[in-house]
Parts: C-alpha cells; structure tokens; sequence
C-alpha cells in the first residue's frame, strides 16, 4: 500500500510542478483564449494568495499526506522552499524566494491589465 501512496505523492508533486509552470507561463497559452485567460487569472491570484499568506497550499498538504502514508517523512515548510531552494538556489532566503514568486504573479497580472486597458482604450 506504501507504494501506492508514493505514487500519489508524486503525481501531486508533477501536478503541483504544472501548477507553478502554469502561473508563470500560463499568459502566452492563455492570450487569445477568453476562458482560459479567466482561469489563469484566478490561477494568478491564488499564486499570490498562498506566496504571501501563512496558509499552506493544499498541493503541499496532499503530498505530504500521500508522503507519511508511504512512510517518508514529508517536508517542512512550502514546495518552492523544499524544492526550489535544496535543488536550484540552495543559499536563497526564504524571504527572497517568496517575493520572487509573488513578483512572479505580479508582473503577469500587470500584463493582463495592461491588455484591458488597451482594449478598452482602443474601444473593443
């Protein structure tokens, strides 16, 4: 059964890794498609939301459930910590890493506005 868990941890960890692919990129997919630009927005928003409130993602949440159920012990603290800091920037603060993110979410959200103000200042 532990194996079986281990493999719902990592579908969540390849899911969570799609997730934060989405939010970072998710604006040139999302461009010319109305619903999807809608969806990433919300997706933008909540990106922003976890990065600067207390509140732990619930992607976390779940692998480290599915992890202490196969008998690893799961990580402290958030993905982009646990993952992002011990592989790709393994001296970063936590803090740095943070704004990074939230700046992240920022800029993107401050493209989508950027787009409704020139259609609206065009007229369409």
């Amino acid at each position: 059964m532990s194996g079986l868990y281990s493999a719902l941890a990592s579908f969540v960890l390849i899911l969570h890794l799609l997730f934060i692919v989405w939010v970072i990129f998710g604006a040139l997919l999302a461009y010319s498609r109305p619903r999807l630009r809608w969806f990433h927005i919300i997706c933008l928003l909540w990106g922003v939301l976890v990065e600067l409130s207390p509140w732990p993602c619930p992607l976390t949440l779940l692998e480290n459930w599915f992890e202490l159920r196969a008998g690893v012990q799961p990580y402290q603290g958030g993905f982009l910590l646990h993952y992002l800091d011990a592989t790709v920037y393994p001296s970063i603060s936590p803090t740095v890493l943070t704004v990074i993110g939230a700046a992240v979410c920022v800029m993107n959200l401050s493209l989508y506005g950027w787009m409704l103000y020139g259609r609206i200042w065009s007229g369409r």
